[in-house]
């Protein structure tokens, strides 16, 4: 979901080169993390603000489903219908509820909060997950493989599991998360990789490509399947709300789940079932983001930061990037909305996460609360109009 800093081009290729010979990492070696946080340029980078699981992950009463979703012997018909009714009863259709307490401690009445924890591994990315999986399993393939520094793998193993597909995880050798033992549980091979986030999408892309796996990477040929996957938030909105809110606050990384909302408000308008596109709102950490950047500085397009100049915490950590592979997808949304894009700090996200657990009893990733810090903030500059807007809350925290 986001990067670590490395450098751009020569350590990419490097990097590239060196994984192609290591063996992927099998269920049986569990490395043991560093005792405290250190930045990945120095060493390895201990991430402990992971989202995490729902438990059980999915109902009893579809345990027989997935037996014969991941069932290879059964026909491919029988465990595609089985796999959809699991997607359908399990991923999306999540909370959204108007947040009063909070209307009334920030003076902005209509505020509504869009709660992707409640999905199976507890963050928006099982909804792209179940799909490529769906896909690959109706394409034929036996395997799927995706970069990860954690709660994207958790929710691909899930899904793959699910399917009866082999899962490859590549995950920067630097990184260590609590998801890893998730992941190992759900029977995923991890394979580690030398250098970045973005070194090891390219070394899991070569990897599907070499090996005929299915790439789940951002970026490449799903992204429109990803788009609509995430589109689906949208739908969801409309649904509760019968119209299109004022405006649409979302976290921004890579920016494919901004894009995938707007595409859905795009495709709901153009079919007369809104009256308007709401303005599209994204927030990301402070100076470490390219669709920020690009949007606050008017750039035409993103362009990638300076890799060595980005510092990750165990907050940010879900939103930086000194690439962000849809990035464009996204800045073209907040401007075709006129909406706004901003930065949020660490000191923000962590009271904006104690705020909506002790007002509205939500426990969230602080990483998730920065689209709502951004539209917030604009309130506080300018008062925005009476109206409904709309927070998306991509993390639930364990």
């Amino acid at each position: 979901m986001s990067s670590n800093p490395a450098d751009h081009n020569n350590q990419r290729d490097k990097d590239k080169e060196a994984s192609r010979g290591e063996p992927p990492e099998g269920n049986g070696r569990n490395p043991t993390p560093p005792t405290e946080e250190s930045h990945p340029n120095g060493g390895s980078f201990f991430l402990l603000d992971d989202a995490a699981s729902q438990a059980p992950v999915i109902g009893p009463e579809l345990e027989s489903k997935k037996r014969v979703a991941s069932d290879r012997s059964r026909a491919l018909e029988e465990r595609l219908e089985a796999f959809e009714d699991i997607m359908e009863s399990e991923v999306g259709d999540t909370v959204l509820s108007r947040a009063r307490n909070l209307e009334r401690e920030l003076g902005l009445r209509q505020i509504y909060l869009k709660f992707e924890g409640g999905n199976p591994t507890g963050t928006q990315k099982d909804r792209i997950a179940f799909a490529q999986a769906m896909d690959a399993l109706r394409r034929g393939y036996d395997a799927i493989t995706m970069a990860t520094c954690g709660n994207y793998g958790a929710a691909v193993c899930l899904a793959a599991s699910m399917a009866g597909l082999d899962c490859l995880v590549t995950i920067p050798e630097g990184y260590h998360t609590k998801r890893i033992q998730e992941i190992r549980a759900l029977g995923a091979s991890i394979w580690r990789v030398p250098g970045d986030y973005e070194a090891a999408v390219e070394a899991s892309r070569a990897r599907a490509e070499a090996d005929e796996m299915y790439d789940a990477n951002p970026g490449g040929a799903n992204t429109l399947l990803q788009l609509r996957a995430y589109g689906e938030i949208a739908y969801e909105i409309y649904d509760e709300l019968r119209d299109a809110p004022a405006a649409v606050a979302v976290p921004v990384s890579n920016g494919t789940t901004l894009a995938g909302i707007y595409r859905g408000f795009q495709s709901l308008y153009r079919r007369g079932k809104t009256s308007r596109i709401p303005r599209i709102v994204g927030g990301s950490s402070y100076g470490k983001n390219p669709i920020v950047r690009a949007y606050m500085k008017n750039r035409p397009t993103c362009e990638d930061l300076e890799p060595s100049r980005i510092r990750e915490t165990t907050i940010n950590e879900p939103l930086i990037n000194w690439h962000s592979i849809d990035g464009d997808y996204a800045l073209n949304a907040i401007r075709e909305t006129d909406g706004w894009a901003a930065n949020a700090s660490d000191k923000a996200m962590i009271s904006f996460a104690k705020l909506l657990r002790d007002r509205e009893g939500l426990s969230v990733l602080p990483a998730s609360t920065a689209g709502l810090i951004v539209l917030l903030d604009q309130h506080r500059r300018k008062v925005l109009p009476g109206d409904r807007y709309v927070a998306i809350i991509t993390g639930r925290r364990g």
